[in-house]
């Protein structure tokens, strides 16, 4: 049984979100401040994390960041402020979703279950290589750790899966539009964009030259490919 954790100071709602995880078959524990989420968080035991930007004592994102520098797993994080989203999406803090309140608790459930299916594709499956060596470049699938000339580099949830995919589809060039429906998901938020963001932020920690990028290839006016 996949095991998720709230983090959400507002009782009700995270009473609400836990009850409708239970019925779709999910063990939910709640933590109702930034603090107590970060060590629960951190504890290693959970499959997905909802996490409320807005907490007391600690806030989401600084959450989020600490988390997501020790583990992988996908994290969704819930705002009241459209603000904030800009500030999700800008920050790399490595969020894999957002969801805005008021939302219908079937619209998380779908999320959770498209989250947790998509990383369980993504390191799991038989036909995935555990390493893949290039110039220097290592990619190791099985715990998810990239290495630039034997160095390891930090690398947040979606930037690992989009070099992974490129990487295992060396040569081949995909759209934005593509490497976001395949990485996020076609029903998450946000837009092809985002790709460019984390396009830049992977360049910057695996080229010598992000300016001129020797895996990571753009090809104007059709998207990006891995090159070989």
């Amino acid at each position: 049984m996949k095991r998720v954790l709230i983090v959400e100071d507002e009782q009700l709602i995270a009473e609400l979100e836990r009850d409708y995880l239970e019925v779709n078959g999910y063990k939910v524990d709640i933590a109702t401040d930034g603090e107590q989420g970060l060590k629960l968080g951190l504890s290693g035991e959970f499959d997905l994390i909802i996490l409320d930007v807005m907490l007391p004592l600690l806030n989401g994102f600084e959450v989020c960041k600490q988390i997501r520098e020790k583990y992988q797993i996908p994290i969704l994080m819930v705002t009241a402020k459209k603000e904030d989203i800009d500030v999700i999406r800008g920050l790399g803090l490595g969020a894999d979703d957002y969801i805005t309140k008021p939302f219908k608790p079937g619209e998380l459930v779908a999320r959770v279950k498209a989250h947790l299916a998509r990383y369980e594709r993504l390191i799991g499956t038989k036909e995935n290589k555990d390493e893949i060596r290039i110039q220097g470049l290592l990619i190791d699938n099985s715990s998810r750790r990239v290495f630039v000339h034997d160095q390891e580099i930090n690398i947040t949830t979606k930037e690992f899966d989009l070099l992974y995919f490129l990487a295992t589809n060396p040569n081949r060039v995909f759209s934005k539009d593509h490497l976001f429906e395949r990485i996020w998901g076609f029903d998450a938020m946000g837009d092809a964009q985002t790709v460019t963001v984390h396009i830049r932020k992977l360049r910057e920690k695996i080229e010598v030259d992000p300016s001129n990028s020797q895996y990571i290839e753009t090809v104007w006016g059709a998207g990006y490919r891995f090159r070989l």
